[in-house]
């Protein structure tokens, strides 16, 4: 997939699962505004290896799921 998508059009495409994306556009918070979905997953771990395989020089991964209010989130 080389065309670059919004957040938005991410979530549409791929409803609840991991992206990997290439280059990303951020804001002053670095929160991703767009970018290239180079891989695209319901399991994280995936996508993960996905990402040391192709060893992009710059890269964010996402979720478009709805992470659950008693879910902790580690960074």
């Amino acid at each position: 997939m080389d065309e670059i998508l919004t957040v938005g059009e991410m979530q549409t495409r791929f409803v609840a699962e991991w992206l990997l994306v290439e280059d990303p556009d951020t804001d002053d918070a670095l929160e991703v505004r767009s970018g290239k979905v180079l891989f695209h997953s319901k399991d994280r771990d995936e996508v993960y290896r996905k990402a040391v395989e192709l060893r992009p020089r710059r890269f964010a991964v996402l979720y478009t799921g709805l992470i659950p209010k008693d879910a902790a989130v580690v960074l």
